[in-house]
């Protein structure tokens, strides 16, 4: 009788704690990277296609960890620390071939004005922040961006992409 209620409570635990242990809202992960990349799915420069709704991840009770994987930045890796997971996203890139190989001696691909994902990037780890160009610039140049929402002086960043500019840190 003893072991039955024992295995009756272990069971009801079991049971609770399968059920506090709910999946992470993939969803959340394409908002990560449309964020990150500066591009919705399915755009230049922005995730290929939505995160697989057949993964079952652990929800993360942390911030997500995103940084570009591979030498051409063609995905995204997406950790949870927390949870233990880490997944890649494909980024179509085709809008960073272009603009690589096809843009015209420096023709600005960030106007003045334009909203832009600033990446700050350092070893392990990448930061995404909104703001906006104080200055026009083409691929590979340093114009100065203004973070949304602080009137702090501007920052400068390298222009990686329409909409996106960077800077790493040592």
């Amino acid at each position: 009788m003893r072991q039955q209620y024992l295995g009756s409570i272990a069971a009801a635990f079991f049971a609770t704690s399968a059920m506090a242990a709910s999946p992470m809202d993939l969803s959340i992960i394409d908002r990560a990277v449309a964020d990150f990349t500066g591009a919705g799915i399915g755009q230049p420069g922005g995730a290929k296609l939505p995160v697989d709704r057949r993964l079952r991840l652990d929800d993360c009770q942390t911030p997500l960890d995103l940084q570009w994987f591979g030498r051409d930045q063609r995905s995204v890796q997406i950790a949870c620390p927390t949870a233990g997971w880490r997944i890649y996203v494909a980024v179509d890139s085709r809008m960073g071939a272009a603009s690589r190989f096809g843009q015209s001696h420096g023709e600005a691909i960030v106007k003045r004005g334009e909203n832009v994902s600033i990446l700050v990037r350092g070893n392990g780890f990448t930061l995404t922040r909104q703001g906006s160009a104080v200055e026009d610039g083409a691929q590979g140049e340093w114009i100065k961006v203004r973070v949304n929402g602080k009137r702090a002086e501007a920052l400068r960043a390298m222009v990686i992409r329409p909409g996106q500019v960077g800077i790493d840190l040592p």
